[in-house]
């Protein structure tokens, strides 16, 4: 609640809030952006991260199967009046069916084709995160390690177009 109500005093447009927080946190969240006024912050809940598999979960102790406890946060978060959910590009198209247009989806764990993995696990490619409902694709290393990063972002926004 706290840091929702700072960052909307600096002006951020988007803010990430972890959907395991659970209902009380993102609902504590979702009061205080409502309580910012027409320029609040609009909220993202993270659900499963893009570097966790299966076997990662089940070592944390999460026992349901991945899908179904991304959607489970997802849905949860946006029970909660939380304005999106920051999910792989492999759950968008899954997401919209699911909870419809309004909903901002962030996809982390974009990767033009031939770009190296690094340590994403559930991984697509842009135009078929564009395909599958995704407002804003999060691509880092394959724009920034790249020997001509202009290029590089360049074609991503030409795949991005033609999807």
């Amino acid at each position: 609640e706290k840091a929702v109500k700072a960052a909307a005093q600096h002006h951020v447009a988007l803010m990430t809030v972890h959907a395991g927080g659970g209902r009380d946190m993102l609902k504590a969240a979702a009061n205080a952006a409502g309580e910012c006024g027409p320029d609040r912050p609009r909220l993202l809940a993270v659900t499963t991260l893009t570097s966790l598999t299966q076997n990662d979960l089940q070592e944390l102790g999460v026992t349901r199967p991945l899908d179904i406890h991304t959607y489970a946060l997802g849905e949860l978060a946006i029970s909660c009046r939380i304005d999106g959910i920051v999910c792989s590009p492999l759950e968008a198209a899954e997401f919209r069916r699911r909870l419809g247009d309004q909903p901002v989806l962030v996809t982390p764990g974009i990767r033009p084709v031939g770009s190296a993995v690094g340590d994403q696990k559930r991984i697509a490619t842009p135009a078929i995160a564009v395909r599958a409902g995704a407002d804003y694709l999060v691509i880092g290393r394959p724009i920034l390690e790249s020997p001509n990063p202009s290029q590089a972002a360049l074609d991503i926004l030409t795949e991005m177009e033609r999807a």
